[in-house]
């Protein structure tokens, strides 16, 4: 049986100090946040002040993780390199991921086909807590565990929902914290505009 909300975030208090940690190491990672993304890319820019996601500076690489699927696979970042990768934290008694997940499986089944791949990373639960929320959405992309939350400290995660996402080149994008409306005419503009970059360019480690 999973956790109730408040149980689940007092067995999650340990990661949050260390989330803290790994907020900085991901900002020294990946250079300043800004507002925005770069000036050369006005449109985008525009996109993502409507979604109120936060933008980075251009040329910035999230951090390479990879860990195990629900179905016992290994998943890297780096095998991703060329799609635009929309990585998404969560947990089952978060109720705003429950809805976002829901959203994100149709941009799944709609966008793969065209290099959008959809990953979602669960915070501290079992395999169990997970297949089951799986079963329940029908969710089809792939589900990283991560029962002892450090790729979530990595990502400096310390809410959710937390989406971030990744350009065809590598380079982190831009995240949110909290839902946001993924199907909506402007989430689809934006993932349009990335699916039609090249996958060419290296970003900053």
């Amino acid at each position: 049986m999973a956790p109730s909300p408040p149980a689940a975030m007092e067995a999650w208090a340990p990661a949050l100090r260390a989330a803290r940690t790994g907020l900085l190491a991901f900002g020294l990672l990946v250079a300043a946040l800004v507002g925005a993304a770069s000036s050369d890319e006005p449109a985008l820019a525009s996109l993502l002040k409507t979604l109120d996601l936060r933008g980075y500076t251009s040329c910035t690489a999230p951090p390479q993780v990879s860990g195990s699927t629900l179905d016992a696979r290994q998943l890297s970042m780096t095998a991703h390199r060329g799609t635009v990768v929309v990585l998404n934290f969560w947990a089952s008694w978060c109720l705003e991921c429950r809805s976002e997940m829901a959203m994100l499986e149709r941009l799944q089944r709609e966008f793969s086909s065209r290099g959008l791949s959809i990953i979602g990373v669960n915070a501290r639960e079992s395999r169990a807590a997970v297949g089951r929320h799986a079963t329940e959405l029908g969710l089809t992309f792939p589900l990283v565990l991560d029962p002892d939350g450090k790729i979530n400290a990595l990502y400096g995660v310390i809410a959710l929902p937390t989406t971030f996402v990744v350009g065809r080149d590598g380079r982190a994008i831009a995240f949110a914290v909290g839902p946001r409306k993924w199907e909506s005419a402007p989430a689809r503009a934006l993932i349009e505009a990335l699916l039609a970059e090249p996958a060419q360019g290296t970003a900053v480690q």
